[in-house]
């Protein structure tokens, strides 16, 4: 890829979001209605407060969940090139689960899998 071409790519997407943007703004179909500035829960209206504090353990396990579910994505790629990896490729992948199992004791171990 030459210099030009890497200078129209990037003042092509300069000039190119800036230009949607200012389309979508002026043919926007718009709406002024109180009711847009009410927040909206499943379609039920509030009742009482509408920010409210979550426990903690909501945001651990999701936190939780993402890792783990991150962390065992990169076994896939391992798994397809299995064969060609050897010896050296398994080790790693054993290293990787050993770490991953040391997170899970980890959080075992300081009761963040307990909902309470």
């Amino acid at each position: 890829m030459n210099f030009t071409m890497l200078v129209t790519a990037a003042l092509t997407g300069l000039l190119f979001v800036p230009l949607v943007v200012v389309i979508a703004v002026l043919i926007a179909p718009r709406s002024f209605n109180p009711q847009k500035e009410e927040p909206y829960e499943c379609g039920i209206p509030t009742r009482g407060r509408t920010w409210m504090q979550f426990r903690i353990g909501y945001y651990l396990y999701a936190i939780l969940f993402l890792m783990f579910d991150v962390e065992t994505m990169f076994l896939f790629p391992w798994a397809v090139v299995l064969r060609s990896l050897g010896v050296v490729g398994i080790c790693s992948v054993l290293f990787f689960l050993f770490i991953l199992v040391l997170g899970l004791a980890y959080a075992w171990r300081k009761g963040a899998l307990v909902w309470k």
